[in-house]
């Protein structure tokens, strides 16, 4: 066929025929796949109003529209797909064959709690479990997935069950989601005095979609006003029947804070799995599974939280989690306890990764740490082009000069940084979800695990972000550089009060606010047992004053440790005094005991701002 002249470029064209392209592929990618030179496509994409370089990678609409000129079908593949072809090249099967039948083991139920906010999810699990959970969460609400491993005994065997811990928020949409995905059995905690919530409706479409079986714990029935036999009503609408109606559902009464009615809920538990499920997994073959969540610890590097879902995962073994990989160095259980072996459905700490991987991203067991890296790095390297293809702004030329002399579009830009990866996932989702029309965009340009560094207040500078930090703090000179260049940067310790802020703003709606203004900072040198007080720390103030009675927060290695603490107890030598300023030493003691050496206490004041 005689090429045809597009623009000027001769450029033969396809017969219809499909291209097959990954996610932010470039021109160049293109071009190989049909022959052509990348120059010449570059000239047509102008032709079509749009200036793209031959490497840059694009958006999927932008390659078929391409494809479309030419007379091609481009086909970009997905990211599940890509995956599979990317483990095939190395001979490696995920999640599909398990050998034969006799290789398989019975394996423990693996089960999601879901509900609405504030209807004691994590108080069913603290009682489970005799620990305390809420204590450790802010505002009392579940932020991190957790997996936890439980004993019972049904019909005079022991039995074992592994629980996930999906918080209740709707910002977590995403993780419960994916919670849904991994489990077998869902628990719906529905409160006997409050009902079905839209968040318990939303619960039960996650299970629906998954094809989940699910045991209604029926929480809060010792509470005034409580009425179980109207819950089980209310669930009749949502094809959850009660096997005393009639149907198949099993409804079981608890009461979470007294720790009534679990022995009956774990019962149900394994007699739903027995009586629907059929649980087996080969126990035998390299390891699979998913990782819960992962997060940077202080002194450990990068840990995750990995659900093995077949095989049996070992300490020595190299593993490779989404973009991470490295050799299995040790293996905790949810007690803390060192594991030498996971079989499946076992929740463990992995130590040993080269970096954090995704909360949700897949891990497999591969022969050498050779095989490990160059299939972690061709996954970052897939989605690095898919993030940047993604982030890009599409411009053409006959309206970006329009756009910027009229400024009649506006656009929030965001850098994103949390304590874990399963915050920083469910916050951008939420972020980028909010919907205030074409008027007004938000654009996620980072995100990250860990402290604040130069490098993302430089990006916020020269892209005109705002940092938006979850549990974090900035490290070193990040916080001077921020303030010498004006670079806003936004804490948050509980998701929602993010996403109200940031759609408020978006919206133009804010009202006057607080804002949070840093009095000073003190470096810990040295910590003092004192009886009867507690610890107080020997500090020296590395900048501005530390007040008495001041608001204060202990940062450790960049991360929030604890908030809302006082200065209660300031002193210079053996007098007590009410403030010291920058370059002395002083004693402070925050009413707080887990105090250690080169932390930093944080002091500040909020002030009323209005909005200009």
């Amino acid at each position: 066929m005689q090429a045809p002249a597009i623009g000027g470029v001769k450029i033969p064209r396809g017969n219809g025929q499909t291209v097959r392209l990954p996610r932010g592929a470039s021109l160049a990618d293109f071009g190989d796949k049909i022959g052509v030179n990348p120059a010449s496509l570059v000239q047509v994409m102008m032709h079509l109003g749009e200036m793209v370089t031959a490497t840059q990678s694009v958006s999927d609409e932008t390659l078929q529209l391409l494809g479309s000129e030419l007379n091609y079908v481009v086909e970009v593949v997905s990211p599940e797909e890509e995956d599979r072809e990317l483990l095939e090249s190395f001979d490696i099967e995920f999640g599909e064959n398990e050998g034969d039948e006799s290789d398989l083991a019975a394996r423990p139920p693996v089960v999601t709690v879901m509900g609405h906010v504030d209807h004691g999810k994590t108080k069913l699990l603290d009682a489970i479990r005799h620990s305390n959970v809420a204590a450790r969460e802010a505002g009392g609400i579940t932020q991190h997935i957790g997996a936890y491993q439980v004993a019972t005994e049904v019909d005079g065997q022991d039995r074992k069950i592994t629980f996930i811990d999906t918080p209740g928020h709707e910002a977590f949409t995403a993780m419960r989601v994916r919670g849904a995905e991994t489990t077998d059995i869902v628990v719906l905690v529905v409160a006997a005095d409050d009902g079905v919530k839209p968040q318990t409706t939303e619960a039960i479409d996650h299970a629906s979609a998954a094809g989940v079986p699910i045991v209604v714990a029926v929480n809060k029935v010792d509470k005034e006003g409580a009425d179980p036999q109207k819950v089980r009503a209310q669930l009749t609408e949502y094809g959850l029947v009660a096997e005393e109606f009639g149907g198949e559902t099993q409804f079981v009464d608890i009461s979470a804070l007294k720790g009534e009615g679990i022995d009956n809920l774990l019962e149900s538990i394994v007699l739903t799995a027995d009586a629907e499920l059929d649980l087996r997994a080969n126990p035998d073959q390299d390891a699979q599974g998913v990782a819960i969540e992962a997060h940077l610890d202080r002194g450990r590097g990068s840990v995750a939280t990995v659900l093995v879902q077949r095989g049996t995962l070992r300490v020595g073994e190299s593993i490779v989690c989404g973009d991470a990989y490295g050799r299995v160095r040790a293996m905790l259980d949810d007690a803390g306890n060192q594991v030498q072996e996971a079989p499946p459905s076992t929740p463990v700490l992995v130590l040993g990764l080269t970096n954090v991987p995704g909360a949700g991203d897949n891990f497999i067991v591969v022969d050498d740490d050779r095989v490990a890296r160059q299939i972690a790095q061709q996954r970052a390297a897939r989605e690095r082009n898919a993030q940047q293809a993604k982030s890009r702004r599409r411009v053409s030329l006959e309206n970006w000069e329009a756009q910027l002399a009229a400024g009649d579009r506006e656009e929030l830009v965001l850098i994103i940084k949390g304590d874990v990866s399963g915050s920083v996932e469910a916050l951008e989702d939420a972020l980028v979800k909010i919907d205030v029309g074409e008027e007004v965009a938000l654009r996620v340009i980072r995100r990250g695990v860990g402290a604040i560094t130069q490098d993302d207040v430089n990006l916020a500078i020269t892209s005109d972000a705002i940092i938006v930090a979850f549990n974090v703090r900035p490290e070193g000179r990040a916080r001077e550089l921020a303030d010498r260049e004006g670079v806003d940067i936004r804490f948050y310790s509980v998701i929602y009060q993010a996403i109200d802020q940031i759609e408020a703003a978006l919206k133009g709606m804010l009202k006057p606010e607080f804002e949070e203004v840093q009095l000073g900072t003190a470096e810990i040198r040295e910590v003092f047992k004192v009886p009867r007080i507690g610890n107080v720390a020997g500090s020296i103030v590395r900048s501005g004053t530390i007040n008495r009675n001041s608001k204060a927060r202990l940062v450790r290695d960049g991360v929030v440790v604890a908030d809302n603490l006082t200065v209660e107890s300031l002193r210079r030598f053996k007098d007590d005094a009410t403030e010291v300023r920058e370059g002395f030493e002083c004693g402070i003691g925050v009413g707080y005991n887990d105090i250690k050496v080169e932390d930093v206490i944080e002091t500040f004041e909020m002030r009323e701002k209005p909005r200009v």
